[in-house]
């Protein structure tokens, strides 16, 4: 129930987000203009302006704040329980804002991501849950962003699970499953039941086409691999490049490509109505192509913030009608299916690239509203991912600019088994706290039968008291200083904690630190963790 509450504040957001991003784009009519000529000169120098003002936001905001986009969510969900700071959103939702309204070749998932995460594990920090599921509300809220953005309830459900968590966990799928259906019917409620793509005719291909499918996987392959690594290395020449230099340079190269082939501007739309059209040019979808490409890997391997599922659709609707355009000159047959085609080259080119196969395919099967695309869609998807990653030695896009950017995503198999349980599941509840004072401390350490013993010392520190046996002398108290945790930590903290002296204890506290409400010992966590339930 608290997902389902998380997800409509996480809705809401990205509605608002959409509704001012459709306002934005009713001055710039991108979507209606007459491609057949140059585009207008004042349209092609926004993205300039939108260059402008994402320095703008950028220099007022924070600089603490800047990280933001897929690869930094991922980052916080790994190492910090998905939590990210609140003052990251204002940035992300403006600089995405500018940057999608000024058709710069960005998707629009990565602000859905984003500010869906952050608005999840800010209400789940104010409600004061555990950290293990601050995790899972803000994966919810990711869910929610991408439902909401992309009415694909299934596809946001499979795409956290695929890329953002990598793992299932039955207890995971309700909370998340819920989150995506509310962002839908938020959607749907603001927008209606709309699915981009269901007005592309797609039929059934005969089994004779599928050699072609399997080439024309292969060819998606090495394109996968060569935008990935274009845009890695992009990604990584220009980081340390001040923001304005970089800004720039992304803004004048999507301008002189907006000047000559406005096709290859914006979220990827543009592109895919020109494969679907009645007779699309080969020749033009090919230099669409390498334009797209090239805007693609200017805007996201120079800072501009966004998605890039938008721009890897249009790019993979081009390699597919491109595909079917050629094969046609000597299959003739194929003429018919060229749309279809198309939609096949989008779901594999985002399976490939973002390593998240199923959820292109079942991304594709909701935005499509059909299910005759599925199985050519696996035929192709497979060939070209085996290529990508097993043959080329491609990286995960994501996990590699999380590299390129010094921060840290992986996490040792115990570590990731003990953050996933909080510490009030293993925390003595059977403990003894007494006054300062060491004839009463003796008498309790006496009687508390095992139970343990802790002293409450001068500012809210507390010690464990242990009793000294010695032969001929009389027992003598001594006090061992011991850590607190707060009770919506995890084991993980506590072995951190602990892990160095292999030993030792915590003590659990809620609210305030004098507040002291369990123990967990060594002894007891290493019993857990050998248990084989971690």
């Amino acid at each position: 129930m608290l997902a389902l509450l998380f997800a409509i504040v996480a809705s809401s957001v990205i509605l608002v987000f959409k509704l001012l991003l459709q306002w934005a784009e009713t001055f710039t009519h991108t979507q209606d203009m007459d491609f057949h000529g140059v585009m207008e000169g004042w349209r092609a120098l926004i993205p300039l302006l939108g260059a402008f003002l994402i320095w703008l936001v950028a220099k007022i905001s924070s600089k603490k704040y800047r990280r933001m986009g897929i690869a930094y969510v991922l980052h916080r969900i790994k190492l910090h329980y998905g939590k990210i700071p609140l003052g990251s959103a204002p940035s992300q939702f403006f600089q995405a804002l500018f940057a999608l309204g000024t058709n710069f070749s960005v998707g629009r998932e990565g602000p859905a991501i984003h500010l869906g995460a952050v608005s999840a594990s800010v209400m789940a920090e104010k409600f004061n849950l555990p950290d293990n599921s601050v995790r899972i509300m803000s994966a919810s809220g990711i869910a929610a962003g991408i439902a909401a953005t992309f009415n694909a309830p299934l596809a946001a459900v499979i795409f956290v699970f695929e890329v953002v968590l990598r793992e299932y966990k039955v207890h995971y799928f309700f909370p998340i499953m819920l989150s995506a259906i509310c962002g839908a019917m938020s959607s749907q409620l603001v927008f209606g039941n709309i699915h981009e793509l269901d007005n592309i005719q797609v039929i059934a291909i005969p089994l004779e086409h599928y050699p072609v499918l399997a080439i024309g996987g292969l060819f998606i392959g090495c394109i996968a691999a060569a935008f990935n690594r274009s845009l890695l290395s992009v990604t990584a020449a220009t980081q340390n490049k001040p923001l304005h230099q970089r800004l720039l340079l992304a803004g004048l190269i999507t301008t002189a490509i907006g000047f000559v082939l406005p096709q290859a501007l914006g979220t990827g739309e543009l592109a895919i109505a020109e494969c679907i059209s009645d007779e699309p040019a080969l020749g033009l979808l090919c230099a669409i192509l390498i334009a797209k490409i090239i805007a693609t890997v200017a805007a996201l391997g120079l800072g501009i913030p966004g998605g890039i599922i938008g721009p890897l659709y249009g790019i993979g609707a081009l390699v597919g009608a491109i595909l079917a355009l050629v094969s046609a000159m000597y299959f003739p047959s194929l003429t018919p299916y060229i749309g279809l085609y198309a939609i096949i080259g989008m779901t594999a080119m985002m399976g490939t690239c973002l390593t998240a196969p199923l959820a292109a395919l079942v991304a594709l099967l909701e935005l499509t509203h059909d299910a005759a695309m599925i199985m050519p869609a696996m035929f192709v998807t497979i060939p070209a991912f085996l290529l990508a990653y097993q043959g080329l030695n491609t990286r995960s896009v994501f996990f590699k600019q999380l590299e390129i950017m010094g921060l840290g995503y992986k996490v040792p198999p115990v570590n990731q088994g003990l953050q996933k349980v909080g510490v009030r599941a293993l925390m003595n509840k059977q403990f003894v706290l007494v006054k300062n004072d060491p004839d009463l401390q003796l008498e309790v350490l006496k009687r508390a039968d095992g139970r343990p013993v802790l002293v409450r010392k001068e500012n809210n520190l507390i010690a464990r008291l242990q009793l000294n046996m010695s032969q001929g002398e009389e027992s003598s108290l001594s006090r061992v200083d011991i850590h607190g945790l707060p009770d919506t930590a995890t084991l993980n903290e506590v072995y951190q904690e602990l892990a160095p002296r292999r030993s030792g204890e915590v003590f659990i506290y809620q609210g305030e630190k004098d507040n002291v409400v369990g123990v967990i010992s060594w002894a007891k966590l290493f019993q857990e963790i050998r248990s084989g339930q971690i």
